[in-house]
């Protein structure tokens, strides 16, 4: 498969990501090398080395249960991309019920950052970037060509299923506020769902978002306590993150409950 990539701006037409807006931790510990494909004229580029870093990078935060636009197609984290029942896969919402409301709140290192009023069954440490690798057509169609570990043998047999991600539950490594944390992705988003350049590229590219302030992330609520974010739900903090294989994922309270689930 070697299709041709088309701009970045083109808009998605099947529009089922749930987001559009936007203490001591452990040191990174060294990535593995790879080959790392980026879409460029119709063909894989390749580069050796790590996993590239992406640096300055404006993160907001979304949580499990938010709804931000209940009429927007995609303004709702009762659902994920990759999984239409993320609400109840995860236990709930992650946060706090005010009013009939589904709220964020502060994490602490103390509750290892996990929700204090609910139970999660999945991974609280999650986030999405902007590649969605199954709803939308030219992130399918591409996510051969551009997903660094899409012909490792975990996945090469999936690069054609129409019911598996390669990009869900993979593991990505985040420093802020001399901070090191990890998340697992989730769902897609902000706003852009198949910006290979930036995902992907190992040019310290922008996102190709230019709402909410540009983000190219969200992260989570514990990812938030993580990293010491200076707002619990605003469009200021920034990260530099990596992609990071599992076997690279030190201890710590984001290895306390690790998601496996596929795609639902």
């Amino acid at each position: 498969m070697s299709p041709t990539c088309r701009s970045a701006t083109e808009q998605r037409t099947a529009p089922r990501s749930a987001r559009e807006r936007h203490g001591p931790v452990a040191a990174g510990a060294a990535g593995v090398l790879v080959v790392l494909a980026a879409c460029a004229g119709g063909s894989a580029v390749t580069s050796p080395g790590r996993y590239p870093w992406h640096t300055d990078i404006v993160a907001t935060t979304f949580w499990v249960g938010e709804v931000f636009d209940p009429s927007a197609a995609d303004g709702s984290q009762e659902f994920s991309t990759y999984d239409s029942t993320w609400l109840t896969s995860y236990g709930g919402c992650d946060g706090r019920i005010r009013a009939g409301t589904c709220e964020t709140e502060p994490r602490t290192e103390a509750d290892d950052f996990f929700p204090t009023a609910m139970t999660p069954l999945e991974n609280p440490f999650y986030l999405d970037l902007p590649f969605d690798d199954l709803n939308d057509p030219e992130g399918f169609a591409t996510r051969g060509d551009v997903i660094p570990w899409a012909h490792e043998p975990a996945y090469r047999d999936l690069i054609d299923d129409e019911s598996a991600s390669l990009m869900k539950n993979r593991w990505v490594r985040l420093r802020a506020n001399d901070r090191t944390c990890y998340g697992q992705i989730q769902d897609a988003g902000p706003g852009q769902y198949h910006d290979a350049a930036y995902v992907f590229g190992d040019d310290d590219r922008r996102p190709a978002n230019r709402r909410f302030n540009g983000a190219g992330m969200d992260v989570s609520p514990a990812l938030n306590g993580c990293l010491g974010f200076t707002e619990l739900n605003g469009e200021n903090d920034r990260v530099d993150w990596q992609f990071v294989d599992d076997a690279d994922v030190p201890d710590g309270p984001w290895r306390r409950l690790v998601t496996t689930s596929g795609v639902q």
